[in-house]
C-alpha cells in the first residue's frame, strides 16, 4: 500500500525548519523532500500512513505559523498517490531517506 504524502510550503526558511521539525516529531512519518519552491518560499514533504501524515501536517502548520515572521502559504495531503505521480515529483523514498522510513 502506497504511503500518503503531506507537503507544507512556507514563506521563509525558519518557518519551514520549524514545520519539518514538528512534523517528524508529531507523527510516524519520514521526511522525503525539502527545498526551495520560489522567491523565498520553501517546502517540506513527508510520507507515512494517512493518519500519521494528517497529524504531522497539522503540527507542522502550527509550528510554521508560530515561528517569528513565519507564514504557511499552502499545504496539502495526498492519501494515496499513484505511481506516476511518484515518478514525476520528488516524493519517493531515496537511499538517504530509506534508513529512517517508518511503516
Amino acid at each position: 500500500m502506497p504511503a500518503a504524502v503531506g507537503v507544507i510550503e512556507t514563506l521563509g526558511f525558519p518557518a519551514v525548519l520549524a514545520a519539518a521539525d514538528a512534523m517528524v516529531k508529531a507523527g510516524e512519518v519520514t521526511l522525503v523532500y525539502y527545498g526551495i519552491a520560489e522567491s523565498g518560499q520553501f517546502l517540506v514533504a513527508v510520507r507515512g500512513h494517512v493518519a500519521e501524515v494528517k497529524t504531522a501536517v497539522a503540527a507542522g502548520i502550527k509550528a510554521g505559523e508560530q515561528t517569528f515572521g513565519g507564514k504557511v502559504t499552502t499545504h496539502y495531503i495526498v492519501p494515496n498517490p499513484p505511481e506516476n505521480v511518484e515518478t514525476v515529483l520528488p516524493i519517493h523514498f531515496t537511499r538517504k531517506s530509506e534508513p529512517w522510513r517508518v511503516g
